[in-house]
């Protein structure tokens, strides 16, 4: 079985926590074999679900422009092998000739254009006096959240159904402040990671009745861990800030793989064992997290 990309519940990066690390500007965005799958399915999903997965306000054409030069330009000099640029266009080395994508379509938002040559979703938070709102987003990966009802709103706001997020804690103040003072040539990265009965990508379904349906066979091989890379970077002349998240979905059983597979099962099944309620009870394993946190230990590993 193919070793998982990341491991975040490997006790690296907690659930409900800030957790930031400095990202290395050359591994920003990290296109892999299945770039074709990813691009296929946001392709699919904005077709039939384009109000659900693409916003944007007024006067923010600018800066998805920012992020489409960013992001064109990222993937042609860091990944040659898989990006070539074709007069205003670049195509993208998919082992079938390739797809293209075209960079001056006037008739395509330029975000719409930045998200059809990554495997990652893109938001842009603009500053304004009432805090960063969500100002555009391109989201067609979404993870038990509704793009559109974040739309427009406060970080605080957007956050609000997180425990321990919401307007006037700590890690709203906290999160304020790092989106404040976040330098261009210094972005971010974290991880977050739930629990999914399946590897779906198009995920806009909340939890509020549990990530796993009480039918939902809890093997190993059944059970996927849905992890995001996400980044964090301001625009160089907008001073927006660019938020990437990348969906990567293995099944439980892949810890099997890892050289410290017993460890990783155990740190696992602590975390979920050491969830309070309202977390339990927002990642939708309020129910069922002691009985995946047995599994995880009782399953041979390595």
């Amino acid at each position: 079985m193919t070793q998982p990309a990341y491991t975040p519940y490997d006790g690296s990066a907690r659930l409900f926590t800030i957790g930031l690390g400095q990202l290395d500007p050359d591994r920003w965005l990290e296109p892999d074999d299945e770039i074709e799958r990813y691009l296929a399915e946001k392709e699919r999903v904005l077709a039939q679900h384009r109000d659900q997965v693409f916003v944007e306000e007024d006067g923010t054409r600018e800066a998805q422009a920012e992020v489409l030069d960013l992001v064109a330009g990222f993937v042609t000099r860091r990944h040659p092998q898989r990006y070539h640029r074709d007069g205003e266009a670049i195509v993208i080395e998919n082992g079938a000739g390739g797809r293209k994508v075209r960079l001056d379509d006037p008739d395509v938002s330029p975000l719409l254009a930045a998200g059809a040559l990554v495997q990652d979703d893109l938001v842009i938070m603009r500053r304004r006096d009432t805090g960063w709102h969500l100002v555009a987003g391109y989201v067609s990966f979404p993870s038990s959240w509704s793009l559109p009802e974040k739309f427009g709103r406060r970080m605080e706001d957007i956050h609000a159904p997180v425990p321990d997020f919401g307007d006037g804690s700590r890690n709203a103040a906290l999160i304020n402040r790092m989106f404040d003072n976040l330098q261009v040539e210094r972005p971010v990265f974290r991880f977050n990671w739930s629990i999914n009965p399946d590897a779906d990508l198009y995920y806009p379904a909340s939890k509020a009745h549990g990530a796993l349906p009480s039918g939902h066979d809890l093997a190993l091989d059944r059970t996927f861990a849905r992890v995001e890379r996400q980044t964090l970077r301001r625009l160089p002349a907008s001073g927006d800030i660019l938020f990437t998240i990348r969906i990567y979905n293995d099944p439980l059983a892949a810890v099997r793989s890892l050289p410290n597979a017993a460890e990783v099962a155990e740190t696992f099944a602590s975390q979920l064992e050491e969830l309070t309620d309202p977390q339990a009870a927002y990642k939708g394993l309020i129910d069922r997290r002691t009985a995946l946190a047995k599994l995880l230990r009782s399953h041979p590993t390595g």
